[in-house]
C-alpha cells in the first residue's frame, strides 16, 4: 500500500503547475522521467484535484521524499485514498452521465439518425458500396474519437496511418457501428456510456461515464 501512495504522490508532483512551467526536458533520462509523470497520471485522473489539494500532495511527498515524521496516521488514512478514488470516479461519472444524456438526446433527433436496441445512435455520412463487416471480421478503418464538448481524445489522422483491429476486441459501440457499414461508408457513432467504457472510464482521456462520439471511416476488410 505503502509504495502505491509514493509513487501516487510522485505523478501529481510531476504533474503539477510547477512541474509542468519547468523548461523542457533536454536529456535523455530527463525527458524518461517527464514521461514517467505523465503516464502515472493517467492512473490517478479521476482525483480533479484543486490547486489546494495538489499542494498537500506535494507535502506529504516532500516529507516522505526527506524521511520527516508524516502530519497522519498512514495506517488510517493510507486506505482512504482508494476510498477517495472511488467516491470522485462516481462523482465525475454522475456529472459525464448527465452531459452525455443530453447530447444523445439532441444527436437522436438528427435527420437520418438510427437509434438501435442497445442505444447506438447511428448516423451515416457516406454511403459505400462494398462488403459488411461481420462481428469476428477484422478491419482497417481511419477515425476520431471525441467527447460530448468537441475534446479529441484519439485520431487516427492525427497519427497518420489506419488502425486495423478485429471487430470482437472492441467496445461493444464501435463493433456493432462498423457492422452497420459498407466498405468506402463513413459514419457518426454516438455511444452511449454502457456500450463504450462505462464508469470506469479509460485512461486520463476518456473520464468515467463519458458518452463518445466516433466519426469512421470503413476502409478494408482485412478479414471477413
Amino acid at each position: 500500500m505503502k509504495k502505491t501512495i509514493v509513487i501516487t504522490l510522485l505523478a501529481l508532483f510531476l504533474c503539477s503547475p510547477a512541474f509542468a512551467s519547468a523548461p523542457a526536458a533536454k536529456s535523455e533520462d530527463s525527458k524518461v522521467f517527464y514521461a514517467l509523470g505523465v503516464l502515472l497520471h493517467r492512473s490517478i485522473a479521476m482525483f480533479q484535484l484543486t490547486a489546494a489539494e495538489l499542494e498537500q500532495v506535494k507535502q506529504g511527498l516532500t516529507d516522505a521524499n526527506e524521511g520527516k515524521k508524516f502530519a497522519v496516521d498512514m495506517e488510517t488514512y493510507g486506505p482512504k485514498v482508494q476510498e477517495m478514488a472511488e467516491a470522485r470516479r462516481k462523482a465525475q461519472a454522475e456529472k459525464m452521465a448527465a452531459a452525455g444524456k443530453a447530447f444523445e438526446e439532441k444527436a437522436a433527433k438528427e435527420k437520418g439518425a438510427v437509434v438501435t436496441e442497445s442505444g447506438l445512435i447511428f448516423l451515416s455520412l457516406r454511403e459505400g458500396k462494398g462488403k459488411k463487416p461481420g462481428p469476428d471480421s477484422t478491419v482497417k478503418v481511419n477515425y476520431r474519437g471525441m467527447l460530448p464538448d468537441g475534446t479529441e481524445f484519439d485520431s487516427s489522422y492525427k497519427r497518420g496511418t489506419p488502425a486495423e483491429f478485429p471487430l470482437n476486441g472492441v467496445i461493444k459501440c464501435f463493433s456493432e457501428g462498423l457492422q452497420k457499414m459498407s466498405v468506402g461508408g463513413k459514419a457518426r457513432l454516438v455511444c452511449p456510456p454502457r456500450i463504450a467504457y462505462g464508469d470506469q472510464g479509460a485512461g486520463g482521456s476518456i473520464p468515467p461515464g463519458a458518452t463518445l462520439i466516433f466519426e469512421i471511416e470503413l476502409l478494408e476488410i482485412i478479414k471477413q
